[in-house]
């Protein structure tokens, strides 16, 4: 099993209100090999917000398979500005973000 984090670095305050969009249900959960996603905020931090988002994949051709998708495509559109209704682009809160993928190596449970 595989976990691909993709670490976001964002604007302060910005990260309680972009965590539920990474949850939403879609598309990704009928995806073959995909496991679940957890989205965690660092805790402590002063100059920015830090969402970790961890995709837990069967193996990495799943992974692969879902980011070259329509699915992907979908879920990373961002949304156009009306020119017509008088709507500015917005801005976005992400200040840059790093994807880290790891191996889970080893495993223990909570006893019952």
């Amino acid at each position: 099993m595989y976990i691909v984090t993709n670490r976001i670095k964002m604007k302060p305050g910005f990260a309680e209100k972009m965590a539920p969009n990474f949850t939403r249900p879609g598309a990704l959960q009928e995806m073959e090999g995909f496991h679940k996603v957890e989205v965690t905020i660092t805790q402590n931090l002063e100059e920015f917000d830090e969402l970790n988002v961890n995709m837990y994949w069967e193996n990495l051709e799943n992974y692969e398979a879902w980011k070259t998708s329509d699915v992907f495509k979908q879920a990373h559109k961002r949304p156009e500005a009306d020119a017509d209704a008088g709507e500015e682009k917005k801005e976005s809160p992400m200040l840059g973000s790093e994807l880290v993928i790891t191996k889970i190596a080893s495993v223990i449970e909570a006893a019952k």
